[in-house]
């Protein structure tokens, strides 16, 4: 039976949605993380979408932001010339790291004891969270901005792109290893450590290579260009979104176009897929996030099948469920947390 994907929208931000990033499961469910021009990243539920609290301390437009495996602590990187660690927990700032230029990348070790950042300065430095004051190690190369760094390899290695060029970094000599050429802007990075994979897209092309060796794997083709996309967890899909303000769903394995959704009112910046695969999010121009399930129609989060009368010629579709309590446990958040990172609780609606 037919079934019409709804997705869930996720209000509360006033400017463009740059950046978003999962954590992993926890026994709390899953969380995510949004990065914003507004300069106030957001946490949310991660299957639901419901707001649990905004960091405020940036000063300029946020870039980057990251959420580290267990979900207790957020860092973010922006234009004030920072990069910030948060308690994720009680919203608290941890500390603030002091750069010469706009961080655009943050991203923290497994073990949540380092941060790597990167940013216009074309400097790739690393935090010793154990000890905030000491300097940072700096790794130097690039020959333009940095839009992404990220651990990879168990943290023994480092990936990291700029305009036309992506890298590969060994952690203990601090030494390159290898780089790609692009002829064309990188607009964005995903590693999978599953099966070590790197996902880069350039104009309208989706690339996988090998994370060890930077070797090409595969590459698909978009009909518009395209700024991120996301490898599914069992890997049998990829979501990309782009300029078109439209969502693209391919088959990993064959590359063909299974699905395209339009639901953003402006081109999307960043998609990314949920830690158990159930849904992908995406953060647009148009100041908003939207979750899109994997599998239309499963009864998931808020989103509940509904089966019409058979002879009614009706599509299937999703209904939407909201907890009765969601509002109220929302309100009594606010009100814990009324001196720290909460302010006015922003809608998730269908």
């Amino acid at each position: 039976m037919a079934m019409r994907q709804t997705p869930l929208t996720c209000s509360g931000h006033t400017r463009p949605v740059v950046d978003l990033a999962f954590s992993g499961i926890t026994p709390y469910g899953y969380f995510l993380i949004s990065a914003c021009k507004d300069g106030k990243p957001m946490l949310r539920q991660g299957d639901t979408g419901d707001w649990i609290g905004t960091f405020l301390g940036h000063k300029g437009a946020v870039w980057g932001a990251t959420l580290n495996k267990d979900a207790t602590k957020a860092a973010t990187a922006a234009a004030d010339f920072t990069a910030k660690v948060w308690d994720a927990v009680s919203g608290d700032e941890l500390m603030t790291l002091a750069h010469k230029h706009i961080v655009k990348t943050v991203d923290f070790t497994q073990d949540s004891n380092y941060l790597l950042t990167g940013g216009q300065d074309k400097l790739l430095r690393i935090y010793d969270l154990n000890k905030p004051e000491a300097e940072p190690k700096e790794i130097s190369g690039h020959t333009s901005g940095i839009k992404k760094a990220l651990w990879c390899s168990e943290d023994k290695q480092i990936l990291s792109a700029d305009d036309k060029t992506v890298r590969l970094w060994d952690h203990a000599t601090m030494t390159e290893v290898k780089s790609l050429s692009f002829n064309m802007s990188v607009s964005s990075m995903e590693y999978i450590p599953e099966g070590e994979i790197l996902v880069i897209t350039y104009g309208r092309s989706i690339a996988f290579h090998s994370a060890v060796s930077l070797d090409p794997i595969k590459s698909f083709e978009a009909p518009a260009p395209i700024n991120s996309a996301s490898l599914h967890p069992e890997k049998e899909f990829l979501v990309a979104g782009g300029e078109d303000f439209k969502l693209y769903k391919y088959d990993y394995n064959s590359g063909e176009e299974l699905e395209s959704y339009k639901g953003h009112f402006g081109p999307i910046h960043c998609v990314r897929f949920s830690p158990d695969g159930e849904l992908y999010a995406s953060g647009s121009e148009d100041g908003t996030l939207r979750l899109w399930q994997t599998v239309v129609g499963k009864t998931y989060g808020l989103w509940k099948c509904v089966l019409p009368e058979e002879d009614s010629g009706e599509l299937a579709k999703p209904k939407i469920n909201f907890p009765e309590t969601a509002e109220e446990e929302l309100e009594e958040i606010a009100s814990e947390n009324s001196d720290s990172i909460y302010s006015s609780t922003p809608e998730v609606k269908a």
